[in-house]
């Protein structure tokens, strides 16, 4: 691991002077628990003041709705324990399962609500008619802590973020670029799971989460439009970038050479890409890009890869332009400029795939292990049960998402278990000769300042903050010192099995990692592949694209991360590119003669026939040589044709065979159309 560096100091000197405001506020004013003022910095923290701002605003919401919760439930149902662990379980879960279905920081409210109800709930059960008054003071003290750290995040050496997002972009595009290099100079297709790939399609998520940032940040509140215009031609570079690469794969396929003015405009093209600037440079690339494109009657195999591949070339020079146009637009904070060369139509919507099986799953088995703690806590008469309750249901629901969470509950216990002891030594050690306020600040600086290094890592992150936050509660900070062993070692012990316990179940009703996840996003994908090609869904391409899209950044790096033989060899860029050709077939056999539609509509339905069986068996079954036959007959129909629709439907018929059938052999036409018969139709 490496030394933090002076931003990390920054940060962490920030969020320590925001959390001895906080609690010397909270003092100052005699709340009850001054030291939940404290950790609620730490739980907000960011860099970015923007992120500060809007991770407050989520904790405080959360923080209401939990403490409503907890007033309005606890005295109808505490005199019933089980219907109350039913209810703190049901309440916990269920908002655990909405907070999941929101991949944004905003469903932060969502799973805090879930885990608040129990936190402030079960240790007022001996004193019900307490409730308010404790749900009343948590409220006002996550607040103060809240305000506390967006003011030092806005006041002291503010860190805004349009900065980050500009090196996220050029990031971005500088692998994209690395993996179009490669892809242009024949390297490609030799590597098929480069580390490239799987890190611009994972980095598409970490991109959404800034911009549902940006709106907090007043340096980029009127940059969100463009963001996401951005993200937009970001998820369209990787399926295109793909099809090249496949499309020039077969171009130099059995020992062919390239010609030198096509070799020439790659290398051109590579270049202006590695640049990652001037977009005026498209004007003369798509001129040139124009003049290498075969004649419309050239039906041979040759021909009709080299027009997919200028094609591809084409709409990744566009795409390639809008990127550099957006980002200038986006570091310079004005939404004027040069023109976008894509049109609406070819971007895709945002809709996100959500696998509701998994999740509920993952939401009951925490229903489950918060019904099993409460259990052992009302049977055993564990007097500091409820912090072995409340324990279980923060570990089960902050790694509920992951797909290995287990390791990460076993961090969270080591750490918890640091964090025990070093509270130890404060709590008997060297707070009961602490009498000052200035002091009090000196002793606590050391681990606070080191831990708070940590927490802009994004690895570190959760654990660096669950440590600052546990720490923080476990010295219980108040305005009279107490020190009692007994309860400590009692609260602690609580805390520990608590977390213990969620890593256990984890453990037992968790052990598949993240196969079953990839298993069933791709059977989703042939689902949605199968109701495309059939025709079941001609209203929704666009939302079904962008899905589509979606799933691949969900399953590109869990493929990655497997071993299984089965699933390794799927490509789900290729299952990217064929949906997005079915959806082109769609979208023109309106347009095209009788013959061709019927040819066209011949392969679509056995395409999801195809993908219908796959779905039966469970299993990447192989496409048929009836469906090769049928591509290669609507091929010889739409091939040569002078309109615009038979050409591009010529196009995506050329991905699918590429898509489906990678090592056949080339399509043999009887007969080449000449040019002067074509002009007369």
């Amino acid at each position: 691991m490496t030394l933090p560096s002076w931003q990390d100091w920054l940060f962490s000197i920030k969020a320590f002077l925001a959390s001895m405001l906080a609690l010397y506020i909270a003092l100052c004013f005699d709340l009850p628990r001054p030291y939940w003022a404290m950790a609620a910095v730490y739980v907000v923290a960011n860099p970015l003041a923007g992120a500060t701002s809007s991770k407050g605003l989520y904790r405080a919401l959360g923080t209401l709705i939990g403490a409503a919760g907890s007033v309005l439930l606890l005295p109808a149902f505490v005199n019933s324990p089980l219907l109350m662990s039913i209810v703190v379980a049901l309440w916990t879960g269920v908002l655990l399962y909405i907070s999941m279905l929101d991949r944004t920081p905003r469903s932060y409210v969502f799973m805090l609500a879930g885990y608040s109800l129990p936190l402030i709930a079960l240790p007022a059960v001996d004193a019900p008619q307490t409730i308010f008054d404790i749900a009343s003071a948590r409220s006002q003290e996550i607040i103060l802590g809240i305000v506390c750290a967006s003011v030092v995040a806005q006041l002291v050496f503010p860190i805004g973020l349009s900065s980050l997002m500009s090196s996220r972009i050029s990031n971005w595009l500088g692998d994209a670029a690395a993996w179009a290099s490669e892809i242009l100079r024949g390297e490609g297709a030799a590597r098929p799971a480069a580390p490239v790939r799987q890190k611009l399609a994972s980095d598409i998520s970490g991109f959404d989460i800034l911009i549902s940032q940006l709106g907090y940040d007043h340096q980029t509140h009127g940059l969100t439009r463009q963001a996401r215009q951005l993200r937009g031609r970001l998820m369209l570079l990787l399926p295109l970038l793909s099809s090249l690469d496949d499309r020039l794969h077969e171009l130099r396929s059995q020992d062919r050479v390239l010609r030198d003015d096509l070799m020439a405009l790659l290398d051109d093209i590579g270049a202006w890409l590695q640049a990652v600037a001037d977009p005026g440079r498209a004007v003369a690339l798509r001129s040139r890009i124009a003049d290498l494109r075969p004649p419309a009657y050239a039906v041979d195999w040759s021909s009709l890869i080299l027009d997919s591949a200028l094609a591809r070339l084409r709409e990744i020079v566009d795409a390639w332009h809008d990127c550099l146009v957006l980002k200038k637009q986006i570091a310079s904070g004005e939404s004027g400029g040069e023109r976008l060369a894509f049109r609406r139509r070819r971007t895709f919507s945002r809709t996100r795939h959500h696998d509701y099986g998994m999740l509920f799953f993952y939401a009951a088995s925490v229903i489950v292990a918060i019904l099993i703690a409460c259990a052992l806590w009302i049977y055993s008469g564990w007097a500091e049960g409820s912090g072995f309750v409340l324990m279980v249901a923060v570990g089960c629901s902050f790694f509920a998402a992951t797909d290995r969470p287990a390791p990460l509950l076993l961090s969270m216990f080591i750490w918890c278990t640091v964090s025990l002891v070093v509270t130890a030594a404060y709590q008997f050690a060297i707070l009961p000769s602490i009498q000052s306020f200035p002091l009090l600040v000196l002793v606590l600086a050391p681990p606070f300042l080191v831990l708070g290094t940590l927490i802009p890592r994004p690895q570190l992150n959760m654990l660096a903050m669950l440590l600052t936050v546990n720490t923080a509660s476990f010295i219980a900070l108040s305005d009279r010192f107490s020190a009692d062993f007994t309860s400590f070692a009692g609260g602690g012990l609580a805390a520990l099995a608590g977390v213990g316990f969620a890593l256990l179940w984890t453990l037992v009703v968790r052990p598949f990692g993240g196969e079953i996840a990839a298993r069933r996003l791709v059977h989703a994908g042939w689902s949605d592949l199968a109701q495309l090609a059939a025709g079941e869904r001609a209203d929704d391409q666009r939302r079904l694209a962008g899905r589509m899209l979606d799933r691949l950044g969900q399953l590109v790096p869990r493929l990655a991360a497997m071993e299984n033989k089965e699933l390794s060899t799927i490509d789900g860029y290729a299952e990217i590119r064929l949906g997005l050709n079915i959806v082109e077939l769609q979208r023109l056999r309106g347009r095209l003669t009788s013959d061709e539609g019927k040819a066209i509509g011949d392969v679509l339905s056995a395409i999801a026939d195809l993908f219908k069986e796959r779905l039966r068996l469970g299993e990447p079954v192989q496409a048929s040589p009836g469906l090769r036959e049928r591509i290669d007959a609507a091929l010889a129909i739409v091939a040569g044709r002078q309109a615009k629709p038979a050409r591009r439907s010529a196009d995506a018929l050329v991905g699918l065979r590429r898509a489906l059938f990678r090592n056949a052999a080339p399509p043999v036409h009887s007969t080449v159309p000449e040019p002067m018969l074509l002009v007369a139709e």
